[in-house]
């Protein structure tokens, strides 16, 4: 079998508990939506492979827990990623109060070489519920955040339906090639699709 270089980028999910980060992961890389919500355990990850310009990259996305109890859990997993997508949801303004913490403490556990420059995207999701009308958190008000951390990309999604997801995640996929540190990986030559129970992986320890 042949071999083809690809790209290997780590991208880690945070944002409070319920916010939507399992189902915006399971919408972009999946294509489904679950009205059930399941809190996630520890960390668990899936895994995307696109192209961009003419490098072939795989997406690893950890989804680590928003539960406090949980977020000690996630240290370990911080290390070596290439982007971090923060999340809140436009309907609870305490997912949005919580955004600092995030931010603060995934520099502090990841450690990067240059934090000034490390990449962040951000996420509002849920902006499907009722309409938009019980939304407490404005554009505006989310892009004078982003601009307050060096112009974050922002991006409104609905996991449920499907709305900005896929361009969301491309923006991530390529802030994250664009901070890679020449950590490419050879993998064989797999399939086009690949079956969804070796997508996934993860670790509640």
């Amino acid at each position: 079998m042949s071999l083809r270089r690809r790209t290997l980028l780590k991208v880690i999910v945070l944002g409070d508990s319920g916010v939507g980060k399992t189902s915006l992961m399971n919408q972009y890389v999946h294509k489904k939506f679950s009205q059930q919500y399941k809190a996630t355990i520890g960390a668990d990850f899936v895994t995307k492979e696109l192209q961009i310009d003419d490098r072939l990259v795989t997406l690893q996305i950890w989804d680590t827990a928003g539960q406090e109890r949980f977020q000690s859990l996630g240290v370990a997993f911080y290390r070596g990623a290439d982007c971090c997508v923060l999340v809140y949801d436009v309907n609870v303004m305490r997912s949005f109060d919580t955004l600092d913490n995030w931010h603060e403490e995934f520099l502090k556990q990841a450690n990067p070489p240059d934090p000034k420059t490390f990449p962040f995207v951000l996420l509002g999701n849920k902006i499907d519920i009722d309409g938009g009308n019980s939304r407490v958190v404005s554009e505006k008000k989310a892009k004078e955040w982003c601009a307050s951390k060096g112009n974050i990309p922002y991006f409104e999604t609905s996991a449920k339906e499907d709305y900005n997801v896929d361009p969301a995640f491309f923006c991530v996929a390529k802030a994250a090639l664009a901070n890679e540190h020449d950590q490419d990986i050879y993998f064989q030559e797999m399939p086009e699709t690949v079956p969804e129970t070796e997508q996934q992986g993860g670790c509640a320890c």
